[in-house]
């Protein structure tokens, strides 16, 4: 058997499963209607004669598609490994393979590989799409063997990241959150090892060889150039790349070993948790009523929103991952305040990419906030007490944002320091506000409705985060096409237009398929229309239509999830009417 029975039985049960066919199909085909994309912006803004030409577009377009697979390897290997291992823990069905006669290793990198099945499979599907820019010219084959070799060792790498953590933590919002801040510290340090902040060079070493060698998102950079004479070298290593790969398969190497000796320890520790959990919640229900000297803890009417504020619900190691992103959001202040007070650019960026992880983390705290009582039976519970959908749903809503205050008000306290130093005036800072406001309740209800729709905790998951995800890339790659082949926004709209059939068909398939309404399909296929909206005005200084149309398009999608979630809820749920 490969590496134990666990990886084997995947192999076996794969095959039979549809979603394996439509992603294998669907991810090189959203490559090539990308690549289409980009060729039609081309032809419609600028004059192609030559070859040359070809091979001038297939250099600028190989970059984008090889950064665009690395972001999402490393999301969807990260965060499906984490949300793997912590639905068995959810289920209580980890502490039975460990009861089997499975080897530690086989365990760990069982669970890690049948995780990274779902996205090294189209990772190859994807190899012939790289060969076919290759023909355009402009790119050699060893540029995307170096890419190739770059993405695979940066997913196996997240992939252990993702696992060792979901292995160490309790709880599924924990180990997703500290996979996310991992990964953007991983990036970070990358970034700030490449602006020179230790030094331009080190031991001959330059600042952008060792940033190459030690962040993947440097290295995607350094592997996509062409070496055109002589390779620049990295020490001992011929090129930064391979230092990339060394480093790469050395934490992989690392992280897996420290799970294969701590798996049954970290395995007791939480077992003991959940029981002294298991035990206070008998004694509470079991135990007369209380002496008069002692002192007891009164329930909100909304017991729902009591529940996820006044307790440890989602654990007390919680404020690690408090800790790690207020250390981020100090990074992003040092970023913005050593750049130039006045560097409205660099502010702006700052605020996007911490506003970007925020948005993350909501939906992971809303989606996890349902599917752990799914996996442990407390849903149940809930739907055959008297309580109302508007306490549930709203109950889940408020512990939400609670447990998520400080990434949802330290991305604001930003723009508030932004408008204070002059690089955003009052209406700039009235706009972002408002825009970070209402994103903020759409991750919120997304992560909610997913919750309630997929009975599954690991397609809730990876549909909740998913769709944040796609949408924040689906406008980083929009901006970066238009501003590689930059033109007439008139010629450049019908290119888009079947990309943005395209994304609201996606949309449509992961939020209203199960719960189909018209709300949701028009709200699916609005939202990609008004973001290419508010890109375009965006680049054209139009400040208030960005704000206008953000507001307005993802402020219905919110409600058009969120209505039928209180008027249906036991349609979303398959709860029984219990009322007349």
């Amino acid at each position: 058997m490969l590496i134990g029975p666990v990886f084997t039985r995947e192999l076996a049960v794969a095959p039979r499963r549809i979603r394996l066919y439509v992603a294998r199909a669907a991810y090189p085909l959203a490559l090539l209607v990308l690549m289409a994309t980009a060729w039609l912006v081309l032809t419609g803004t600028q004059l192609v004669r030559d070859v040359g030409d070809l091979a001038r577009f297939g250099a600028a377009v190989f970059p984008i598609l090889a950064s665009l697979q690395l972001a999402l390897s490393l999301f969807f290997a990260a965060l499906l490994a984490a949300s793997d291992v912590a639905h068995e823990k959810d289920r209580r069905t980890l502490s039975l393979l460990l009861l089997t006669n499975l080897s530690n290793a086989e365990l760990v990198l069982g669970k890690l590989l049948t995780s990274l099945w779902k996205v090294l499979m189209p990772l190859a599907a994807a190899v012939p799409v790289f060969l076919l820019a290759a023909l355009l010219g402009g790119l050699s084959y060893g540029q995307i063997a170096r890419t190739l070799a770059v993405t695979l060792a940066a997913v196996l790498c997240a992939g252990s990241l993702g696992s060792t953590l979901a292995l160490w933590r309790e709880k599924t919002f924990q180990a997703l959150a500290m996979t996310v801040l991992s990964l953007v510290l991983w990036l970070a340090a990358g970034e700030i090892v490449a602006a020179g902040t230790f030094g331009q060079s080190f031991d001959g070493w330059s600042c952008r060889m060792m940033a190459a060698g030690l962040s993947p998102w440097q290295a995607i950079q350094e592997a996509t150039r062409p070496y055109l004479h002589d390779q620049p070298t990295c020490g001992p290593f011929r090129s930064p790349v391979d230092l990339f790969l060394v480093v790469s398969l050395g934490l992989t190497l690392l992280l897996n070993l420290t799970a294969v000796a701590r798996i049954r320890a970290w395995s007791r520790t939480g077992e003991k948790e959940r029981r002294r959990e298991e035990k206070d919640r008998v004694e509470a229900a079991s135990s007369p009523l209380p002496a008069p000297t002692s002192k007891s803890r009164r329930v909100w009417d909304n017991p729902v929103i009591w529940r996820e504020i006044r307790t440890w619900a989602y654990g007390r190691r919680i404020l690690v991952v408090r800790l790690v992103y207020g250390l981020l959001f100090g990074l992003a202040v040092v970023s913005v305040w050593t750049s130039g007070v006045g560097s409205a650019s660099q502010g702006l960026v700052a605020v996007g990419l911490l506003g970007l992880l925020s948005l993350v983390l909501v939906n992971a705290q809303a989606v996890t906030s349902l599917t752990s009582e799914r996996d442990v039976g407390a849903l149940d519970l809930l739907l055959v007490t008297d309580l109302t959908p508007k306490e549930i749903v709203f109950g889940k809503l408020g512990g939400v944002f609670y447990n998520t205050k400080e990434m949802v008000l330290l991305p604001m306290l930003l723009c508030v320091g932004g408008w204070t130093v002059g690089w955003l005036t009052f209406e700039h800072l009235l706009y972002l506000l408002g825009g970070l406001a209402v994103l903020y309740a759409f991750a919120a209800t997304v992560g909610l409705h997913a919750g309630m729709t997929y009975a599954n905790s690991g397609a809730a998951v990876a549909t909740s985060l998913g769709t944040i995800f796609f949408l924040s890339v689906g406008v980083a790659v929009c901006m970066r096409i238009m501003l590689a082949f930059s033109g007439s926004f008139q010629a450049q709209f019908l290119p888009f237009f079947a990309f943005m059939v395209f994304g609201g068909a996606g949309l449509y398939a992961v939020l209203g398929v199960r719960n189909p309404s018209p709300a949701i399909g028009l709200a699916s296929f609005l939202c990609p229309f008004a973001t290419f909206y508010a890109i375009t005005s965006y680049l054209l200084d139009s400040t208030l239509a960005v704000f206008m149309v953000t507001v307005a398009a993802y402020g219905f999608t919110t409600a058009a999830m969120l209505v039928p979630a209180l008027c249906e809820f036991d349609v979303a749920t398959e709860r029984a009417a219990t009322e007349p």
